[in-house]
């Protein structure tokens, strides 16, 4: 692994899981990692209750874009977390995958998507301490 890992997160739709996986590791990892998320099938724009739950907690991911995954991004990283994409997601040995098994919040209200947002965050804080255990918590 690199001296600064990449880290690519994949759902379905590049809207909801990936975005706020995502939004919670730039907020969390600053510039220690480099962040990729993608999509097997994208979105046209991230899902607004995801936006409104990630600004509840001050993390603004209102500005990105769903981006289709790619063979070169799961190349490129370090670590790849699918959510639920099944199959679509490209396998190279030597690279870390894990499947985080967590809720779609496409379709859902802000109350049934705050305990994603919050199972994400509790996930994103443990995988830090994995990449960075000497300054998990700078």
């Amino acid at each position: 692994m690199s001296e600064k890992p990449t880290v690519l997160f994949v759902c379905v739709h590049n809207a909801g899981r990936s975005q706020m996986a995502a939004g919670w590791l730039r907020e969390l990892g600053g510039d220690r990692v480099e962040v990729l998320s993608a999509g097997s099938a994208p979105k046209d724009e991230i899902n607004p209750v995801a936006v409104q739950a990630m600004a509840e907690e001050g993390v603004d991911i209102a500005g990105n874009t769903p981006k289709v995954l790619t063979t070169e991004a799961v190349e490129d990283s370090d670590v790849v977390i699918t959510m639920g994409c099944g199959d679509a997601c490209p396998v190279f040995p030597g690279k870390r995958y894990e499947d985080w098994e967590l809720d779609d919040p496409a379709g859902q209200g802000i109350d049934a998507v705050r305990p994603i947002r919050d199972e994400i965050r509790r996930r994103v804080e443990g995988l830090l301490g994995e990449l960075l255990p000497e300054r998990a918590r700078a």
